[in-house]
């Protein structure tokens, strides 16, 4: 299963370990690692970033849609895919 990240950027969800807010200080420098260590994906388009992505790459994706956005995409697939639960 794929899901829109935002601009039609695209990730596995079978990749995704967690989605979190970028806010608190332990995301800015997970997000200041990975670019370090060339891990850092830019989904952004120049947008403010308002979600991280983490994979079980250890790679990093910055998108430009809230959390709750890519989680309710996420819903509406399980709910396309596996009917009403």
């Amino acid at each position: 299963m794929l899901v829109n990240i935002g601009f039609g950027n695209i990730v596995s969800l079978s990749r995704i370990v967690a989605i979190v807010n970028p806010g608190s200080s332990p995301m800015k420098r997970l997000k200041d690692e990975a670019k370090a260590r060339g891990k850092l994906i830019d989904a952004t388009e120049g947008r403010k970033t308002r979600s991280i992505i983490i994979t079980d790459s250890d790679h990093v994706i910055l998108s430009a849609l809230q959390v709750e956005t890519i989680l309710q995409r996420i819903n509406e697939f399980n709910k396309e895919e596996h009917g009403d639960l």
